[in-house]
This record gives structure tokens, C-alpha cells and sequence, in this order.
């Protein structure tokens, strides 16, 4: 059985690989410089980073599947900003995918897109950073999960009540 919501079962994996990403790719870089390792080993990093691409469209479906719910009680220009930043993640992510994939060409040019792709991974991560803490905010600050746990809804089908942000109008900035 799925959870309900799922978006947020699923968000956590793109943020995870966002997390581990730089680390792992400076360590790849360093090993193949170094020669501890063969290239082809890049390939794991390259796996990993479509895993994060694949995660992170899979947490935009989910988030758009629950979005009319969450709307129910929450200001909807909340939600578009939080949109906004998970597209800019997934768009970084991809472009970070292809040069990671750059990494496993040989000699110098693989060399210099390996370091290219820990600058790369760090952008995604930066972009994870953003797209975590909106999301964050939703449920925690503006009461998004009241869309699923609502006083009197203990069926969770989301009512009719509005949860009003304390500064609602103050987060226009």
C-alpha cells in the first residue's frame, strides 16, 4: 500500500543524492586522477545522478497530483513558488547529468568535465537546498499538511476549513 500523500515519501531520495552527490563526485574525480581507480568507475556516479533526475521528476508528478488538495488550504502562490524552485532543481539536475556524463570521455577532457562535475553537483545541491526548505515552509510554516489532518476530517478527505498564515500578506518579499 502507498502512502497518502506521497510526495513527501518521495521527496527525500532527490534530496539524499543532492546531499551525497559533491562529495561522491570529488572523491570519483580525485580517485581517477590519481589513477586508484579506472574511469569506467565514473559510471556509478552517472547512475546515481539519473537516479536523482528520475527521483526528482517523480516528486514533481506526485506534488502536482496533490496540489488542488493542498490548495484547499493554503495560498496557492505558496505552492507556484515551491513549483518553481522543484523545476529549477530538476532542470539543474539534468543539466548536471550531462556533464557528469562528460566524465567518462578520456584524457584531459574527461578530467576537466569530472571537475566540472562536482561544480555541477554542487549547483543541484544548492537547488535542493532551496526546494527542501520551500517545501519545508509549506507544510511547517503555512500548514500544507492540513490539506490530510484537519479537526473534524478524520477520514482526511480535506473539508472545507482554510488554514490562515499567521503573515500571510508579509511573504510577498
Amino acid at each position: 500500500m502507498l502512502p497518502d500523500p506521497l510526495h513527501p515519501a518521495v521527496v527525500h531520495l532527490p534530496i539524499a543524492l543532492a546531499i551525497l552527490l559533491p562529495g561522491l563526485a570529488l572523491l570519483g574525480a580525485w580517485a581517477i586522477r590519481r589513477k586508484l581507480v579506472p574511469t569506467r568507475t565514473w559510471v556509478a556516479l552517472l547512475l546515481l545522478q539519473a537516479l536523482l533526475v528520475g527521483s526528482g521528476w517523480l516528486a514533481m508528478e506526485t506534488g502536482e497530483e496533490q496540489e488542488e488538495r493542498v490548495e484547499a488550504v493554503l495560498a496557492e502562490r505558496h505552492i507556484e513558488t515551491h513549483e518553481d524552485m522543484a523545476f529549477g532543481f530538476l532542470v539543474t539536475g539534468m543539466v548536471a547529468l550531462a556533464v557528469v556524463a562528460a566524465g567518462l570521455m578520456p584524457g584531459a577532457a574527461g578530467g576537466v568535465a569530472r571537475g566540472a562535475a562536482v561544480v555541477a553537483t554542487l549547483a543541484v545541491l544548492a537547488a535542493g537546498v532551496q526546494v527542501g526548505h520551500s517545501g519545508g515552509e509549506l507544510v511547517y510554516r503555512h500548514g500544507a499538511a492540513n490539506a490530510y489532518v484537519l479537526a473534524g476530517d478524520v477520514a482526511g478527505t480535506g473539508g472545507g476549513q482554510r488554514w490562515q498564515d499567521q503573515d500571510d500578506d508579509s511573504d510577498d518579499d
